[in-house]
């Protein structure tokens, strides 16, 4: 009898353990769920409410006051019917397809370059490296803009006197202007989270590498690249869903550069609906549609990237 009192006991005791970690980890995890809650799920949840909504007159004529109604998915046709905002899409995917490689190639050799150098040389170039991240993106697009404009600008001014005559800003080449103002700002953070990685990397693998017979070059290749992997793939992840954000750039060199619409950007088109056009209703449906495509792209690329690992298994 009373080893079967002991054994409950004991039973109990163990559950009363168990379940201390799981409050104790539930403890940690609410700040973040709050902060999770209230700025993401519900802005997101209440951008969907307002996308659903219209105004709609009363009275003869449609001259009577104003109430908010249901719209429906009218909101939603509405703005996939502009074409302005069909080809701000189009502009800004190009502009990943050519952007987003160029940026994570330069931070690849960025990395692998320091990877390779004294600490002391190392950690001086990675911080200058990282500092243009450091400048607000409107700071860094105003910078940029001086550099762009003819008669201000010493580069244009310098390219002159070599007897070119280039115009950063024009209508085929302002999209370009503004990805290098990109490039020049997230280069050097996507470079700290490859560098990261590299770091994580055992050196035993190096040291079998060149027992191996292996040079730097295809230590970098066969070895670095490939177990840098996983922060290739997340600055992927991140530097899609960046692009497709894009606004303070074209926003800030709209006065200079008159290729430069309101609706350039899918972001661009959304803010100038709801404070420009007062159309808060089409604007949230415009960002509604944004967030679907950033969402099908990242985890298209997350699947792409698993599947091509588990074919290589």
């Amino acid at each position: 009898m009373s080893s079967t009192t002991d054994d409950t006991t004991a039973g109990t005791v163990r559950r009363q353990r168990s379940a201390r970690p799981d409050r104790a980890a539930w403890g940690f995890l609410l700040p973040f769920s709050a902060l999770f809650l209230f700025t993401f799920v519900l802005p997101i949840g209440y951008a969907i409410y307002e996308s659903l909504l219209k105004p709609v007159r009363s009275g003869p004529l449609g001259l009577g006051p104003a109430h908010i109604g249901f719209a429906g998915l009218s909101n939603y046709t509405l703005a996939l019917k502009q074409q302005d905002f069909l080809d701000s899409f189009g502009r800004v995917l190009l502009f990943a397809v050519v952007q987003i490689p160029v940026m994570l190639l330069l931070a690849t050799v960025l990395a692998l370059v320091l990877d390779t150098l004294s600490s002391r040389w190392a950690s001086f170039l990675r911080a200058a490296y990282f500092l243009p991240y450091g400048v607000p993106g409107v700071i860094a697009s105003i910078l940029w803009g001086f550099l762009y404009v003819p008669g201000v600008s010493p580069i244009v001014d310098l390219l002159g006197k070599a007897g070119l005559s280039p115009d950063f800003l024009g209508y085929n080449s302002v999209l370009w202007s503004i990805a290098n103002i990109v490039i020049w700002e997230f280069t050097g953070y996507n470079m700290l989270v490859i560098i990261a990685q590299l770091k994580a990397i055992p050196q035993e693998l190096y040291e079998a590498a060149r027992i191996d017979g292996a040079n730097a070059w295809q230590t970098a290749l066969r070895v670095k690249i490939p177990l840098a992997r996983p922060a290739l793939v997340l600055t992927g992840v991140f530097s899609i869903i960046g692009t497709l954000q894009l606004f303070a750039e074209p926003l800030v060199l709209k006065p200079l550069a008159s290729a430069i619409t309101t609706s350039y950007t899918p972001n661009l088109s959304a803010y100038n609906e709801a404070f420009a056009n007062n159309n808060i209703y089409l604007a949230a449906a415009e960002s509604v549609i944004l967030a679907l495509v950033a969402s099908v792209l990242s985890f298209g690329f997350l699947s792409l990237v698993g599947r091509g690992e588990r074919s290589e298994r």
